[in-house]
């Protein structure tokens, strides 16, 4: 893993939006602050802080809110469906903890904003999983959320 995301990552809004939720996601899964919290922080202090911590000031912020609320709030639901999602031999407790973040946050997407197209979806997370990563976990990333678009939309995988 990268010290920090690969420069260049995050040209659009949404995607500093998700770059932004999945780090959020990351921190609250250390249990030392609660989401509202890390949600108020990140919108009103680290906005604008360059490197691993910040968010750019025009990130989408109602997109960063809603996936790191959403993903918070239905977390149990997201652990049980990636957990289906992932190899036989592999636990939910075996992945690295920001994996889970990009996990989360991609299957609140897939699963809660039929808006957006899945391939979309798990494109814009495996290319998170890139920004921090140089091995296989864009790989990993890419099959479990795979795994959970043909669960929850396949119709729309299948046009």
């Amino acid at each position: 893993m990268s010290a920090q995301p690969t420069l260049g990552f995050g040209s659009s809004r949404r995607q500093a939006a998700r770059l932004a939720a999945v780090q959020a996601l990351y921190q609250w899964q250390e249990g030392q602050h609660g989401p509202a919290e890390i949600i108020e922080q990140f919108l009103k202090v680290r906005t604008g802080e360059t490197g691993e911590g910040g968010m750019r000031r025009d990130a989408d912020r109602p997109l960063f809110k809603d996936v790191v609320e959403g993903a918070v709030a239905h977390k149990e639901a997201l652990q049980q469906t990636l957990s289906g999602a992932l190899a036989q031999d592999w636990t939910w407790e075996r992945v690295d903890r920001l994996v889970r973040a990009i996990l989360l946050a991609g299957a609140y997407e897939l699963i809660h904003r039929k808006d957006v197209p899945p391939r979309v979806t798990i494109s814009e997370y495996v290319e998170i999983a890139h920004a921090f990563y140089d091995q296989g976990e864009q790989n990993f990333v890419n099959s479990v959320l795979d795994r959970v678009a043909r669960q929850s939309r396949s119709a729309e995988l299948a046009r």
